[in-house]
Order: C-alpha cells, then structure tokens, then sequence
C-alpha cells in the first residue's frame, strides 16, 4: 500500500497538508503516515529534565495527533500511523522516506505568510532533485472544497 507521508507541527498550513493527505488516500486506496519530529536542541537540559520534556513533547504529539486521526477515521475512513522522531527536521524526514519503502508521496503545507512557504519546504525543495519520492505542496489557505474538488 502506498502511504502519504504528511508532517505534523504547529504551523497552520500543517491542517491543509493533513486535509490533503487523507483525501488522496481515501480515493485512492492508499494510507497516511504522520511524522513529527522533536528538534534536538528542546532537550538540552540535565539528563533527568530532558526525559520529563520529552515525555511531555511526545504526549502533546500524541493528543494533537489523535485530533486530526479522529477526521481521518472518521469522515474519510483512513486509519493514519504516527511516528515520533527526534533529530533535525529535514534528515528526519529524509531517513523516514529511506526506512519506510511504502511511502510514496510526501505532503507539506505551505504558509501564505510573505516569510516564504516555510523553513522545510525551502529546504527539500534545494534538494528536490535528489528525493526518492515526489512531493507534494499544499496551498495553506485552500478551501476544504477545492481540496475536495482536485483529490
């Protein structure tokens, strides 16, 4: 089965890049794999404060994750997975992509601010041309019924 690798974080675009993600794999038979990544630098504390932050990061993860799995589940009859990864965001994403051979597409959103799409897409797309698999960028401020309408 062919998965939509979609990234989970606190950006607004992130809800458009889930949106597409479950459309695509709902119409076509595919799954969607939810990655978050825990930057390295939140963790660095003594050793006994660091496990209690990043028990906390991976809870918030989670509770956020179930969030957008309950629409899956429910309105789009898609059963995500989620993976929790800790490094720097980009060799994060590439190693998922490289580790998991049903990934076939990843999806990010892009910010509509005039700061640019955001700091991932800026970064895979200087090395787009080396990516195994295509990527797929989603406007932050489509509607829900364009999404609807082009997946």
């Amino acid at each position: 089965m062919r998965k939509f690798l979609v990234i989970l974080d606190d950006s607004r675009e992130c809800l458009n890049a889930m949106r597409f993600a479950a459309m695509r794999a709902a119409n076509s038979g595919g799954g969607v794999s939810v990655l978050s990544i825990i930057p390295p630098d939140e963790f660095n504390h003594w050793i006994g404060v660091g496990d209690i932050m990043r028990a906390e990061a991976r809870e918030r993860i989670e509770v956020h994750f179930e969030v957008f799995a309950k629409w899956m589940r429910d309105k789009q009859n898609v059963d995500p997975e989620l993976v929790i990864r800790e490094g720097v965001p980009v060799d994060e994403i590439m190693a998922q992509i490289e580790e998991d051979p049903q990934v076939g597409v990843l999806v990010l959103g892009a910010a509509t601010d005039k700061k640019g799409p955001g700091p991932l897409i800026t970064a895979l797309t200087k090395q787009a041309g080396d990516l195994p698999i295509p990527m797929t960028i989603v406007p932050g401020d489509m509607s829900k019924e364009r999404l609807q309408e082009i997946t």
